[in-house]
């Protein structure tokens, strides 16, 4: 873990795809998928035959994965990363020649609550924050299963509030995730209301896993399919973040079981052939019916997280879309005005 240093492309014309009309909040999004994420497939179902099979291999898994992190994956030479403390956790600020102070994206990682991925996080969020005008803070929350639950989301809630400490508008803040990071950010906002605490604008959730138990329907219909993720690699990681099958049903393990009345804007988008799909559509239905502002898009053949490969055209159409969401519920204009 960082120690703390000081306070805190255009898409192919085969891509150019349409949305079905919605009845409410779900879209599917109607593509022929790229070569590049039909390559992408076929190199991960090779890379990720790997599985985890006991918690005592995380850690020398976790270093391997930070070494492919530090070799394949390179920021923009104008990305600018400043590390902080924020509240007591290690965080890093991240900025483009755009960011303005006023706008914030607080990025939650993924990675199972016990990897990391810093470079390829910073390069999404990077993307993010050039096409927002925004700067980003990405906390280094600790991981499992040195640090089990609560760990990770006591720090999450810590550096959401120190930002607020800072006086910060939360009406000019968003919240992201990917992953085990969507599963924070929903945490942290339902930590945040149950507080009184004021509310980000919105949320954009990706790829989100929202529900410990691991019983959505797409865990077994997708399971082999899925070209990275794996059911047995997810219920050792799992023993490795909560040492308790009683808490698999606690809102702030899984805030699938969260009251979502009164929670901001949500944005999710989710792989139709993932393992979680199922959680960002059972997540989206659970919003709509408590009266958020929700949006829902699955999209084909893509793998899990695929906004983080900057070369697949599909994540620059992905992007796009987040970029309009966010931009209706914050009031942002075009990063270059």
């Amino acid at each position: 873990s960082r120690a703390p240093s000081r306070a805190c492309g255009q898409p192919r014309k085969e891509l150019a795809c349409s949305m079905d009309k919605p009845t409410d909040y779900r879209r599917t999004i109607e593509l022929r998928p790229s070569w590049q994420t039909r390559a992408l497939n076929a190199l991960l179902r090779l890379t990720t035959r790997r599985q985890v099979a006991h918690e005592s291999e995380v850690v020398s898994l976790r270093r391997d994965y930070e070494e492919i992190d530090s070799r394949y994956f390179k920021l923009a030479s104008d990305v600018r990363r400043m590390p902080v403390d924020c509240g007591g956790v290690a965080a890093e600020w991240l900025t483009v020649p755009s960011s303005r102070d006023e706008r914030v994206i607080l990025y939650l990682h993924g990675g199972s609550f016990a990897f990391r991925f810093p470079n390829a996080h910073a390069g999404l969020v990077s993307r993010l924050c050039r096409h927002l005008g925004a700067r980003a803070l990405i906390p280094d929350y600790r991981l499992a299963p040195e640090e089990p639950f609560p760990a990770a989301p006591d720090d999450c809630h810590r550096v959401y509030r120190a930002l607020l400490a800072q006086r910060l508008d939360p009406r000019s803040m968003v919240i992201a995730g990917d992953s085990a990071g969507g599963n924070l950010a929903l945490v942290t906002i339902h930590r945040a209301k149950a507080a009184g605490e004021p509310l980000p604008a919105c949320a954009v959730l990706l790829s989100p896993a929202l529900d410990c138990t691991l019983t959505s329907p797409s865990m077994a219909d997708y399971d082999g399919k899925d070209p990275m993720l794996h059911l047995r690699t997810l219920l050792v990681l799992r023993r490795c973040y909560v040492q308790s099958p009683q808490q698999y049903i606690n809102p702030e393990v899984s805030p699938m079981f969260a009251d979502f009345h009164g929670f901001p804007p949500l944005f999710l988008q989710a792989g139709n052939n993932e393992l979680l799909r199922d959680e960002a559509v059972r997540a989206a239905e659970k919003a709509h019916a408590a009266d958020v502002d929700v949006e829902l898009e699955l999209w084909p053949e893509v793998p899990h997280a695929f906004q983080i490969a900057q070369f697949l055209p599909e994540a620059s159409l992905a992007i796009d879309h987040i970029t309009r969401f966010v931009r209706r519920r914050t009031g942002w204009s075009d990063a270059g005005e």
